[in-house]
C-alpha cells in the first residue's frame, strides 16, 4: 500500500460560497469558523459564504478565508471519514494549513500568523507595487532566460514552478510586462497577467519579512507528526527550527510545487487529496503525475462521494 498525502491550496483557489455547505452540515465546521471569527475579528463567514468577490480577493481576507476552509476540511477528513495523512504539503499560503494538519502549529497560532502574513503582504504590495504573470508552455530554462533579459527593467523572477509548462513570474510591473513581451517574441504559447495585489515570492515582498520574523518568533512550533514537504526545498521536514526558517524563506523564494509532487511520488505517496476550496492542485497534478490523480474534497458533494467509494 502506498501512502496518503494531504495537499492544501493557496491564494487563487477562493470563490464566493466556499465552505457554506459544510458549515450548514457539520457542527465541527461551525466550531472552526466560529473560533476563527473570534480570533481574527473578521467576518470570515460572510466573506466566504456571500462575498462580495472584490473583498474576498483582497490578500488580507483571501488568506485567512482559504486557511479556515482548509483546516475545516482537514478535520472532516480525519474525524468524519477516518482518513489520516502520512505526509502533507501546501501551495504557498497552503503550507500553513499543511503544518496545522501535521500538528506542527496549533490552529489558533497559525490563524494569527496567516492574518499577519496576509496584511504584511498586502501592505508590501501597496508600498512596492508589483504584479505576476503565468507563462504557459515554456521550460524552466526559457523562463529563467526571459526573466534575465527583462531584469534590466526591474525585479523579475520565477515565483511558482507549478507544473510542466506552467510557471508564474513575479516582480515590478514594468519588468514583468517586459518579460511577457519577450516570452511572446520567443513564441511562448500563452502569457497572462494575474490579478494579484503584489509581487508574491519575489524580493518586493521583503518589507513583509521583518513583521513575519517577529510573528514567527512568538509562535510555538512543535515537531511535525508527519513530514511536511516545503515550498522552498521540496523536501520533507519535521524539525521546528527548520520549519520556522523555511516559512521565512518562502515569502521571497519560488514555490517548487512540481518538485514537491515528484518527490512525494518518489517517497511512496500514491493517494492525494486536495484539502480546501477549489481544484487548482488537482489540475496541476494531472500535468505533473497523471498516473497519480489528486481528489479535490472541498465541498459537501465531494466529501459524500468518498462515502460511497465513488472517487471521481
Amino acid at each position: 500500500m502506498g501512502k496518503v498525502a494531504f495537499l492544501f491550496p493557496g491564494q487563487g483557489s477562493q470563490y464566493v460560497g466556499m465552505g457554506k455547505d459544510l458549515y450548514e452540515a457539520f457542527p465541527l465546521v461551525r466550531e472552526v469558523y466560529d473560533v476563527a471569527e473570534e480570533i481574527l475579528k473578521l467576518p470570515i463567514k460572510q466573506l466566504s459564504f456571500d462575498g462580495p468577490e472584490e473583498a474576498l480577493t483582497q490578500t488580507q481576507y483571501t488568506q485567512p478565508a482559504i486557511f479556515v476552509h482548509s483546516v475545516a476540511v482537514d478535520r472532516l477528513l480525519k474525524e468524519e471519514e477516518g482518513i489520516e495523512p502520512e505526509g502533507t504539503a501546501g501551495h504557498s499560503l497552503g503550507e500553513y494549513s499543511a503544518l496545522v494538519s501535521a500538528g506542527a502549529i496549533a490552529f489558533e497560532d497559525a490563524l494569527r500568523l496567516v492574518k499577519i502574513r496576509g496584511e504584511l503582504m498586502q501592505h508590501a504590495g501597496e508600498k512596492n507595487p508589483g504584479t505576476m504573470a503565468a507563462i504557459m508552455g515554456a521550460s524552466r530554462e526559457q523562463v529563467e532566460e526571459i526573466c534575465n533579459r527583462a531584469s534590466q527593467f526591474g525585479v523579475v523572477q520565477p515565483a511558482n514552478f507549478n507544473s510542466p509548462g506552467q510557471i508564474v513570474i513575479s516582480g515590478s510591473i514594468e519588468a514583468v510586462r517586459k518579460a511577457m513581451d519577450i516570452a511572446r517574441e520567443m513564441g511562448v504559447r500563452r502569457v497572462r497577467e494575474l490579478t494579484v495585489s503584489g509581487a508574491f515570492h519575489s524580493p518586493l515582498m521583503k518589507d513583509a519579512l521583518n513583521g513575519l520574523v517577529q510573528a514567527l518568533q512568538e509562535v510555538e512550533i512543535r515537531p511535525a507528526r508527519v513530514p511536511v514537504y516545503t515550498n522552498v526545498e521540496a523536501l520533507p521536514v519535521t524539525d521546528p527550527e527548520e520549519i520556522r526558517e523555511l516559512l521565512l524563506q518562502q515569502l521571497l523564494s519560488p514555490v517548487q510545487w512540481e518538485n514537491i509532487i515528484r518527490q512525494m511520488v518518489t517517497d511512496g505517496y500514491d493517494t492525494f487529496y486536495e484539502v480546501g476550496p477549489g481544484k487548482v492542485l488537482q489540475g496541476l497534478q494531472k500535468r505533473i503525475v497523471p498516473e497519480f490523480p489528486c481528489l479535490a474534497v472541498g465541498d459537501l458533494e465531494k466529501l459524500q462521494s468518498l462515502k460511497v467509494g465513488n472517487q471521481v
